[in-house]
C-alpha cells in the first residue's frame, strides 16, 4: 500500500523499520530494525525505537555504511516495490546530496596511487609478511 502526502487512508502511519525497507535504504527488515536499534537512524533528531510510527513529513537522517542520507518522508508504504516507486517516498536535502557525493570523491581521491598486488603472494612471501605482523605484535 503506498499513500501519498494528503490523502485519506486508513492508517496515519506505518513503523520505521518498514517503511526504511520499503523506501530500499535497506534489503532486509532485519538490517532495517538493526539500524534503528543501534542508533543510525534518528526522527527529528532523537533516536527512535523501531515500531515507532514514520509520518508524512517526518525528517529522517539515516547512516548507511559511510553514506548519511537527509529525507523528508513523502509517502508512506509497507510494500517494497519497484526502486522508482520507493524513491517516490522521500526527498533528500540538497545539502544531503552535495556532502555525499563530496564524501565520495574524498574516498575515490584517498585510492588514487593504490596498485593492488599482480598476484597472490607465494610461500615465501607469506613467511615474510607473517613475520613482520609479529614484530608489529611485540
Amino acid at each position: 500500500m503506498v499513500q501519498q502526502a494528503g490523502e485519506p487512508g486508513r492508517e496515519a502511519g506505518v513503523r520505521i523499520d518498514v517503511w526504511l525497507w520499503a523506501a530500499r535504504f535497506f534489503r532486509t527488515r532485519t538490517l532495517a530494525k538493526q539500524a534503528v536499534d543501534t542508533g543510525k537512524v534518528e526522527v527529528g533528531g532523537q533516536r527512535p525505537k523501531a515500531s515507532r510510527t514514520v509520518r508524512v513529513g517526518d525528517a529522517l537522517r539515516v547512516v548507511r555504511g559511510e553514506q548519511v542520507f537527509e529525507i523528508e518522508v513523502l509517502g508512506l508504504s509497507d510494500d517494497r516495490g519497484p526502486a522508482p516507486v520507493a524513491q517516490q517516498l522521500y526527498r533528500e536535502s540538497d545539502a544531503s546530496m552535495k556532502a555525499r557525493e563530496e564524501a565520495a570523491l574524498a574516498r575515490r581521491a584517498a585510492r588514487d596511487g593504490y596498485r593492488p598486488p599482480e598476484h597472490r603472494p607465494d610461500k615465501r612471501a607469506r613467511r615474510l609478511i607473517r613475520a613482520l605482523g609479529d614484530i608489529d605484535a611485540s
